[in-house]
């Protein structure tokens, strides 16, 4: 059985942030949520996450897709597992990792379990040319783990070794807490796991290590210069994935794109393009610059022109934008025109409509084959609540028309221009809801004169 403790306590100050380090987002998604993404992948039985006294931001993101332990006093890590009850007594093999750990894959993880495969103890190392503040593996003249030491307390000789801790650990879950009593404070600020591989050692147990050849994976990230290269190492991962898959990236380092978001081949991708959350891509899409898509289904063959559309569906062959904004739960069917400066939100167009410029639909139905003129606003809320605007096939709705919801427009209706409907309209009807206009002999030159721009 596989189980696993993420140690997400440490408040993270180099972040220089109210937020906690592990809640930063890495192409949009919080550092905890790539970890748990790929502890889920990989069916772990158990998932726990030692979190700190001020954990509400977590337990709020990943909710119940975890357990929780709780470390009050951040005092090293090996009182953090410590704090994780939930395990104790249980059978199996438990991995050990930070809650910064974003980077390390599902199939990576996969692979250390399987060279664990029932061993005492397993660590992950890499063999890097300036070791930095990473802790040291010490090995003994057979080539076994001996120990790990910290940077800031390796001897003169400890310190030359150049083959670093990358903190992961796979453990024999029974002797993992079998152990963790005799790690004591000692006169030590902090109880660290790390001491673990010694007190193992000392019992006879053995310690097996992975060489990794790209330590790259396994960053840690704990200020925001880290953040910036973790950020960039995934959207380069990811980005040549989706290129091997046959989709069109023209800009490798200005175009974004979550680890969640599947796209299909023959899509073409603009510079300055942000794709996250669970978006969905098919075949023969154009993605201009400047476009924003989150949670967003787009249909075959549409064009997104600098635009963005959250939480909303795009049908096939439909052109959105320049400068549109699709919001929460819109509904854009098929041959379908949507453009510029046109927002909708809580809205279906129905096929072969055409919204072509500067207006406004919310919480509207929209027909077959309308015509939504420049300037039409949906009037939807009244200050309380949201109120319904729905509107019939064929119907013309010419320009700068007002629609105080709730209402509903028939079919093959023809809304004149200027017009503010309070209404319902018939099917067929012509409506028309306009103030007189009236002229004022030479008032407009008096006004101009009094205000001395003529």
């Amino acid at each position: 059985m596989k189980y696993a403790i993420v140690l997400a306590a440490g408040k993270g100050t180099r972040m220089q942030s109210n937020i906690k380090k592990v809640m930063h987002p890495l192409l949009n998604k919080p550092m905890i949520g790539h970890v748990v993404d790929h502890l889920e992948d990989i069916d772990i039985k158990e998932t726990v996450v030692v979190v700190g006294h001020e954990s509400e931001g977590i337990k709020d993101y990943l909710q119940d897709r975890v357990q929780y332990a709780t470390q009050t006093e951040q005092i090293g890590t090996a009182d953090a597992v410590k704090k994780v009850t939930q395990l104790e007594c249980k059978v199996g093999s438990t991995l050990v990792l930070f809650g910064d750990g974003a980077l390390i894959q599902s199939e990576t993880l996969e692979s250390i379990f399987e060279a664990h495969n029932g061993a005492e103890l397993t660590i992950v190392t890499a063999v890097v040319k300036n070791p930095g503040r990473y802790n040291r593996v010490i090995r003994d003249t057979q080539g076994n783990v001996k120990k790990i030491v910290e940077t800031s307390k390796a001897t003169a000789l400890e310190a030359t070794s150049n083959e670093i801790n990358l903190g992961v650990y796979v453990f024999n879950n029974e002797l993992l807490y079998k152990y963790l009593p005799e790690i004591d404070n000692d006169m030590k600020e902090e109880l660290n796991i790390i001491d673990l591989v010694s007190i193992m050692r000392k019992n006879g147990h053995s310690i097996q290590a992975i060489r990794v050849e790209d330590e790259s994976e396994f960053m840690g990230i704990n200020d925001r210069v880290e953040l910036h290269k973790a950020n960039k190492w995934l959207q380069t991962r990811i980005n040549e994935r989706h290129m091997l898959g046959g989709v069109s990236i023209l800009d490798m380092d200005s175009v974004f794109i979550g680890p969640d978001v599947k796209i299909e081949a023959d899509v073409t991708i603009h510079p300055n393009v942000h794709l996250y959350g669970k978006t969905t891509i098919s075949e023969g899409v154009e993605i201009l610059p400047g476009s924003w898509l989150e949670n967003a289904e787009i249909g075959d063959h549409t064009k997104i022109d600098a635009s963005k559309i959250v939480n909303s569906k795009i049908g096939v062959h439909t052109t959105v934008g320049p400068y549109a904004h699709i919001r929460e739960h819109s509904d854009v069917k098929d041959h379908v025109r949507v453009g510029n400066f046109v927002e909708l939100k809580t809205t279906t167009l129905g096929d072969h409509t055409a919204c072509a410029h500067l207006s406004y639909l919310g919480n509207a139905k929209v027909g077959k084959y309308v015509n939504i003129g420049c300037g039409v606003v949906s009037v939807n809320y009244d200050g309380k609540k949201k109120s319904e605007t729905i509107i019939g096939d064929h119907t013309f709705v010419g320009s700068q028309v007002g629609l105080l919801a709730p209402i509903n427009i028939g079919k093959e209706v023809v809304v004149a221009a200027g017009s503010f409907i309070q209404d319902d309209v018939e099917d067929g009807a012509l409506a028309i809801s306009r103030p007189q206009q009236v002229n004022k002999k030479n008032s407009g030159k008096k006004y101009l004169s009094e205000k001395g721009k003529i």
